[in-house]
């Protein structure tokens, strides 16, 4: 599923005009993104929380010039689903799509 037809479903299942679903959308991920960037971890209930991981500085390798490189300590954003939506997720029976 696209952001678009996120969109569509919204509208249709509220009536309210795409447009005005686009911008409610499209501000709250901005709002995630910021929230994150400034280091806060975003928390939806019943359906899962926006949080930064820390990775450990480490020394990496271009194996093709055999050199070492230092890669710093840095954050990755990560998902993690609340107990709810897991639930539903794993009862849900899936159909392969070809």
């Amino acid at each position: 599923m696209r952001k678009i037809d996120l969109v569509n479903s919204i509208h249709q299942k509220t009536g309210i005009p795409k447009v005005d679903v686009l911008v409610t959308v499209e501000a709250l991920l901005k709002d995630i993104k910021d929230a994150m960037k400034s280091g806060e971890n975003v928390y939806i209930r019943g359906f899962g929380s926006f949080i930064l991981k820390k990775r450990a500085a480490k020394v990496g390798r271009i194996v093709k010039k055999n050199i070492e490189i230092k890669i710093p300590e840095h954050h990755i954003p990560a998902f993690k689903p609340a107990k709810e939506f897991l639930q539903e997720i794993k009862s849900t029976n899936f159909t392969e799509k070809k």
